[in-house]
C-alpha cells in the first residue's frame, strides 16, 4: 500500500451519535472549542469484572456541550448498557477532561499510564497549571520570554491563562489502574496491546488489536495534520521531537494495511506511508531550522514564521513556540547547534 485510504470516505458520526467501525466497536465524534474542532473517541463492547457494557477510550473536554452530547449517547446509542471502564490514551484535556464525570456517573474505573495520570492530576489543580502548561500561566510566559517572545500584551494574556488546563480538566479520578508498554488488555474477549510512545505526551498509550488489525493511535499518528510536539517550561532542555520520531519508527512494526483510528481526522489505512510523511515533514522543518540558524542566531520566536507560514492567534502561537523550541532543542542536543544566553536574556541558537 503506497497511499493513504479512508475506508469510510466522508461518513462520520454526528455529535451525540455513534457510527460502527466493525462489530463491537463504535466511533464517537465530540466537539472541541478550538480551531481543531473535534476529537474521536471509541466505544468497545466488553464484559469487565462481570459487568456487560462498553469500554470507552478517551473522554472529551469538560464542558456543557460535550456532557450534553454524552447524555444523548447514553440514552440512544449504548443498547441500555453502561460504560464499565475508561481507558485514556494520554493526559491532554480533550482526552481526559471528562474522565471524572464519566467515572462517577457509571461508575467506571480509569486506566492510563502512570506518568500521564500524575501530570494530569497536578495540572488539574490551578497551582499546577501556573507552572506546567505550554498554553498558559506564569511559567509558560517566562519560558516563552526566554525564547524571544517579547510582546508584553501576549505575555500578559499567557499569564492570565494559568487555569487553561484546569478549566477543561476540573478534576481527575482519585484512583486509577496503571497500564504499561507491551501489556495485553482483554477488551471484549480480544487482546489489545499497549504501545507506549513519547514526545507528544510523556507516556502516550496506543492500543493494538492483532485479531482485527486495528490501531487506536490517539494523537501519535494523525492522517492529515502533524502531532504537536512541544517543549514545556518544566523540562526546558527536553528533546521531545527525538522521542516522537523514534516512537513513530517503532510503530512501523505494525502491518501497513492496519486500520488506524486516530483522535483527529478520519480512520485510515496506510500507516507506513503516513509515518514516512511525518518523518519527511520534520526532516524538512529541521533543515529549515538549520538554514535559518546559519544566517544569524535564532530564538524560537524568530523561528516561528519560518516553520509556520500562516497567521496564528495567541492560542496557536503558544503551541507554535513549543514546537519551535522542540526543533531547536533537537538540533542542539544532537550537536548541530550551539545555544547561548544573549545580553537581553534571550536564548538563541546558531550553527557550529
Amino acid at each position: 500500500m503506497k497511499k493513504i485510504i479512508y475506508p469510510f470516505d466522508d461518513q462520520m458520526p454526528k455529535t451525540g451519535a455513534t457510527q460502527d467501525i466493525h462489530a463491537g466497536l463504535k466511533w464517537v465524534r465530540m466537539p472541541l472549542p478550538f480551531a481543531l474542532d473535534h476529537i474521536n473517541l471509541w466505544l468497545i463492547r466488553d464484559c469487565f469484572e462481570g459487568r456487560d457494557g462498553w469500554t470507552l477510550v478517551d473522554c472529551g473536554v469538560s464542558n456543557q456541550a460535550t456532557k450534553e452530547a454524552w447524555l444523548n449517547i447514553f440514552e440512544a446509542e449504548l443498547e441500555n448498557l453502561p460504560i464499565v471502564r475508561i481507558i485514556v490514551t494520554h493526559m491532554h484535556p480533550d482526552h481526559i477532561g471528562l474522565a471524572s464525570w464519566l467515572s462517577e456517573k457509571w461508575p467506571a474505573p480509569l486506566w492510563m499510564t502512570m506518568t500521564d495520570y500524575v501530570l494530569a492530576k497536578w495540572l488539574s489543580d490551578p497551582r499546577g497549571s501556573e507552572v506546567g502548561s505550554v498554553a498558559g500561566g506564569g511559567g509558560a510566559a517566562d519560558h516563552f520570554a526566554r525564547h524571544g517572545l517579547a510582546n508584553e500584551e501576549d505575555l500578559i494574556k499567557i499569564r492570565a491563562r494559568a487555569n487553561y488546563f484546569s478549566n477543561m480538566v476540573p478534576s481527575v479520578p482519585p484512583r486509577f489502574r496503571r497500564i504499561m508498554d507491551q501489556e495485553l488488555i482483554q477488551i471484549g474477549g480480544q487482546n489489545w496491546q499497549v504501545l507506549v510512545g513519547y514526545g507528544h505526551a510523556p507516556e502516550h498509550a496506543c492500543l493494538w488489536c492483532d485479531e482485527t488489525q486495528t490501531l487506536i493511535s490517539g494523537d501519535m499518528v494523525l492522517p492529515r495534520i502533524s502531532t504537536n510536539v512541544s517543549v514545556f517550561d518544566t523540562e526546558p532542555d527536553a528533546d521531545p521531537l527525538g522521542l516522537y520520531l523514534d516512537s513513530l519508527t517503532s510503530l512501523k512494526q505494525l502491518p501497513e494495511d492496519a486500520l488506524v483510528l486516530p483522535s483527529h481526522g478520519k480512520p485510515f489505512k496506510g500507516l507506513h506511508v503516513r509515518i514516512e510523511q511525518l518523518h519527511d515533514h520534520h526532516r524538512d522543518r529541521l533543515a529549515d531550522t538549520l538554514e535559518a540558524c546559519k544566517s544569524s542566531p535564532q530564538s524560537a520566536r524568530d523561528l516561528v514564521p519560518v516553520l509556520f507560514k500562516r497567521e496564528l492567534d495567541l492560542h496557536q502561537l503558544t503551541f507554535a513556540m513549543g514546537e519551535a523550541i522542540a526543533h531547536l532543542n533537537h538540533l542542539w542536543r544532537g550537536g548541530y547547534l550551539l545555544r547561548e544566553v544573549c545580553s537581553d536574556g534571550v536564548l538563541r541558537f546558531s550553527c557550529r
